[in-house]
């Protein structure tokens, strides 16, 4: 589990470079002192074992959205729900599970990629008494 959590935490901050939202680059959002790191990807990058302790499906057809929240300067527990939508199509709930490791908390939820296509991801986070939304787009291509 250890290295699920070290490739999470990798993932999270390196997937940016290969897909990366030019409006934002650094793949985060920030409300007050709690920071959202975000990253989507086809879910054939990870290796089968960490796809397994994951509980993910790896395949070319699957896409994962990795979420991370720090409060102040902390790993923080969440609740997290979203919305993944194809242009011009309905809105797709995602459904999330934590994973707990050694200090670190991550959010995964796995979806379905039928072809190349541009997504909107509409998350809502919240920490405490803290609620914060955001939503981002980003273009996925099935197969990679």
């Amino acid at each position: 589990m250890r290295r699920l959590a070290l490739f999470l935490c990798a993932l999270c901050l390196a997937v940016p470079a290969l897909a990366a939202d030019y409006a934002k680059p650094d793949r985060k959002e920030v409300f007050g002192d709690t920071t959202v790191h975000y990253s989507a990807f086809t879910s054939s990058y990870l290796q089968p074992e960490v796809a397994a302790a994951a509980g993910l499906i790896r395949s070319k057809n699957q896409g994962v959205l990795n979420i991370a929240v720090i409060k102040s300067g902390k790993p923080a527990t969440a609740n997290i729900s979203g919305t993944i939508k194809e242009l011009g199509g309905a809105a797709t709930p995602l459904s999330f599970k934590q994973i707990s490791e050694q200090g670190a908390v991550y959010y995964i939820a796995q979806y379905k990629i039928d072809q190349q296509a541009t997504f909107t991801f509409a998350i809502d986070v919240k920490t405490g008494d803290d609620s914060n939304s955001f939503s981002f787009d980003q273009e996925l291509f099935p197969g990679e």
